[in-house]
């Protein structure tokens, strides 16, 4: 029985030649000699070790940053693409005036884009946001804001960030303090998480 069926499932599918390489639906095939060689692009996958837990606060540390990473790596991205897109476009305008005058309007939009998702955040989600956001464009939050606000703006943030024991100038280190964080990003990408 199970020869039948994969037989009328392999002759319903549609095959387009061209060369000497099919494709099957989404599997190419192939052919060198009388070798036919399946050919089929997969997702990363991503294999670390099993996490082992020393505590119950350890394992709620972990299962937190995996709902502040499913939460908050979207916004980076967009984000991170926005910060591109502004910067062609100042890059574009002749003069400082217009690009100030571009930037409130813009700014404006971002505000009315973004505010209602990034006021249901909590504290946690909106450190992790800042961490994504260095890790998705190169920059630490601090230098985002002097960018694009100037350095008084960011020394004032700076300020009210150290009032609330963060640090805008803090750099993400995927490699060492940050790992347990690019590894939840990693398999939350793959969709393995």
């Amino acid at each position: 029985m199970k020869k039948h069926w994969l037989f009328i499932v392999y002759f319903g599918l549609s095959v387009y030649a061209y060369g000497d390489e099919y494709v099957v639906d989404s599997v190419r095939l192939q052919v060198n000699s009388n070798d036919t060689f399946y050919l089929a692009r997969m997702q990363d996958i991503w294999v670390y070790p099993q996490m082992v837990f020393t505590s119950k606060k350890q394992e709620r540390f972990y299962w937190k940053t995996v709902r502040d990473v499913k939460k908050t790596l979207p916004f980076a991205k967009e984000l991170a693409i926005e910060m591109r897109v502004a910067d062609q476009q100042l890059a574009l305008l002749p003069d400082d005036k217009a690009r100030r005058k571009w930037w409130k309007q813009h700014e404006k939009y971002l505000f009315k884009k973004y505010e209602n998702d990034f006021r249901r955040m909590t504290a946690s989600q909106g450190q992790m946001l800042m961490k994504l956001m260095d890790r998705e464009s190169d920059k630490t939050s601090y230098e985002i804001i002097k960018h694009y606000r100037g350095k008084a703006s960011a020394n004032f943030w700076q300020f009210v960030a150290k009032l609330f024991k963060n640090d805008l100038k803090e750099e993400y280190d995927a490699s060492d303090k940050d790992r347990i964080v690019e590894r939840v990003i990693n398999l939350v990408e793959a969709g393995q998480l």
